[in-house]
């Protein structure tokens, strides 16, 4: 399970950056996310391990959690305990081979998927994508009342996926999401440390509403 003072996972998608991609990720680990998962999922494993072997050292100078996708193989040979995988992935894994990593994730579409991933050992999960997004052009957002119906179904942490901003993100954290994951905002911005920091507080109650039981 990811503890973090952050509510958010940054999703990479290096074709997004309007910047150096690797300068990029050294703003977005300095500013302190829960996590950065490296998706990148058009690389070929070989080119997808030279990357993530510059992306976890610039997240570890910055005691960054760097969570990588799709290749698990890959994550054992470079010491990466953090992975996020497709459901039908995740099946074909040992027990030998879960037990390596700590954080588990999965993309979860469905209640039906969110069970899924929990039976095969999944220590949070990613459920959209929720409101309308440039990424899935075309296919409506699956709502706030899809992601509520999802995180009820589940006791671990589900984080909100597409088309989150500190706009809409309480609407997430309301509805039981443990936070949310970005992708183009962190990809596109001027200021990540900021951006994030903006969805951050709109998270966070108004003092009146804090508990102090």
């Amino acid at each position: 399970m990811i503890i973090s003072m952050s509510d958010i996972l940054c999703v990479t998608n290096r074709k997004l950056c309007r910047a150096d991609f690797l300068t990029r990720i050294e703003q977005i680990a300095a500013a302190h996310p829960a996590g950065i998962i490296l998706r990148e999922k058009d690389l070929p494993e070989a080119d997808y391990a030279f990357l993530a072997g510059k992306i976890l050292a610039s997240c570890r100078t910055q005691d960054t959690p760097c969570i990588l996708h799709s290749f698990h193989r890959t994550a054992i040979r470079l010491g990466c305990r953090k992975i996020h995988l497709p459901l039908p992935v995740l099946r074909t894994l040992s027990d030998e081979e879960k037990a390596f990593f700590t954080d588990i994730g999965s993309s979860c579409h469905s209640i039906e998927d969110a069970r899924l991933a929990v039976q095969l050992g999944c220590t949070y999960i990613t459920a959209g994508h929720i409101f309308d997004t440039d990424c899935k052009k075309g296919l409506p957002g699956r709502g706030i009342l899809f992601l509520k119906d999802l995180c009820d179904s589940v006791s671990i942490p589900v984080y909100a996926i597409g088309g989150i901003t500190a706009d809409n993100i309480s609407f997430a954290r309301n509805a039981g999401a443990a936070g949310a994951c970005i992708m183009s905002g962190l990809m596109t911005c001027e200021d990540s440390a900021g951006f994030i920091r903006s969805c951050e507080e709109a998270c966070r109650p108004p003092a009146h509403e804090k508990s102090y039981n």
